[in-house]
């Protein structure tokens, strides 16, 4: 009997073992699309970054977890101005969001995301050999949803779209792709 029982608990172990890669600790490196919105004007850039996380499974369908990013952006929009020329970047990006997420197997989810986000617009006047610089940084908040997939039995790969609202007029929109360890 004792056989029959210790047997039946290592095949449950097995089998629920693949959902348990998918919760705990991760890290991951992003990057894609990043389209930055002021006022009105947009730029296109590559936006790319790092994160860490921590999802946990409620039940076998509902998974919830925090992340941390930190992220970064090619883009910068420029213009003459007078006699030289003016431009605004997008600089570094802060994030502290939680996610939501529905498991469609047991390495595969769908998830939803929520938080805030706190970015540093830069803006440059050049004329000359004179240099003018002012940073500024906006509070905001960040939504989105995404799709996280197991590539192996500790890497995963995402796909993600985010949308950011920050005061001063400023937005952003992003898609992105990502690959992650579970630890």
């Amino acid at each position: 009997m004792k056989s029959v029982l210790f047997a039946t608990a290592a095949l449950a172990a097995v089998v629920v073992a693949p959902a348990a890669r998918a919760e705990g600790l991760r890290a991951e490196v992003h990057g894609g699309y990043d389209n930055v919105s002021i006022a009105g004007e947009s730029g296109d850039g590559v936006a790319y970054g790092v994160a860490l996380g921590f999802d946990k499974n409620v039940n076998s369908n509902m998974s919830l977890g925090i992340e941390a990013g930190i992220d970064d952006s090619t883009t910068k929009e420029c213009a003459a101005s007078g006699a030289g020329r003016a431009c605004i970047s997008a600089g570094r990006d802060l994030s502290a969001v939680f996610r939501v997420g529905y498991n469609l197997t047991e390495t595969s989810k769908l998830y939803l995301l929520g938080g805030y986000t706190n970015t540093r617009a830069v803006a440059t006047y050049r004329s000359g050999t004179t240099k003018t610089r002012a940073a500024s940084n906006l509070d905001g908040f960040r939504a989105g949803a995404g799709y996280q997939f197991g590539i192996s039995d500790k890497f995963y790969g995402k796909v993600e779209y985010r949308y950011s609202n920050y005061e001063a007029d400023v937005s952003r929109h992003q898609g992105l792709v990502g690959v992650g360890v579970n630890f």
